[in-house]
């Protein structure tokens, strides 16, 4: 059966503001201007005939699809689709400190060590793992052939290198903002990503 996806990131937090790291662990609402991008995507998507609605069970992605669950279209929270665990890291501003131990290990990523992580954090491989349990549920899923999946940034990235049979050490090559989309299309046999980084929708907006 064919199927489209949608997926977008969550929209705007107070933390994403500040730059303060915030995976699987921290649990943060939307702020304002996150509540404006989720009205914003709802505006341009109102009419797309979603069947379901797939999002991490973080408060963020709930309250991006808000708009279109007051519609009744079905929702499932996976938390396959939650954010990478980010450990000792989570809650924590970006200090010199900080990022330099996050760029040596994306950088580490990058270069295909994918069983590292922050202490107590998750590693790609992890992410990876619980993403493909959350696919094998949502392509098994009869009748909904239009889904709309709302979920995190570094987890988004992993999962469209997953889609595509891509590595996911190429995982960055991926860009995202609160709200952007990706559309990828199942043709019953192999996805294909066919619509990258639109942020149309954000067009007039001040976004992060």
């Amino acid at each position: 059966m064919e199927k489209s996806l949608y997926i977008i990131r969550h929209g705007q937090t107070d933390l994403n503001l500040k730059g303060i790291v915030q995976g699987r662990g921290i649990n943060s609402p939307l702020n304002d201007t996150g509540r404006q991008q989720a009205e914003a995507f709802y505006e341009h998507y109102k009419n797309e005939q979603f069947d379901k609605i797939y999002t991490s069970t973080l408060l963020r992605t709930h309250q991006t699809v808000d708009l279109f669950l007051r519609q009744g279209i079905p929702w499932e929270q996976l938390e396959g689709l939650d954010e990478i665990g980010w450990g000792i890291y989570e809650g924590r501003e970006q200090t010199p400190e900080v990022m330099q131990g996050f760029l040596e290990l994306t950088g580490g990523w990058r270069n295909g060590e994918l069983d590292s992580s922050v202490e107590g954090g998750e590693t790609p491989n992890q992410l990876l793992a619980r993403q493909r349990r959350a696919l094998d549920h949502i392509m098994a899923s009869p009748g909904e052939e239009q889904v709309l999946i709302c979920m995190h940034g570094r987890a988004m990235r992993v999962f469209l290198c997953m889609l595509i049979n891509q590595d996911i050490a190429l995982m960055d090559d991926f860009p995202h903002t609160n709200t952007a989309l990706y559309r990828v299309h199942f043709n019953g046999e192999e996805f294909a990503i066919t619509d990258t980084y639109n942020i149309k929708h954000l067009e007039g907006l001040l976004t992060d």
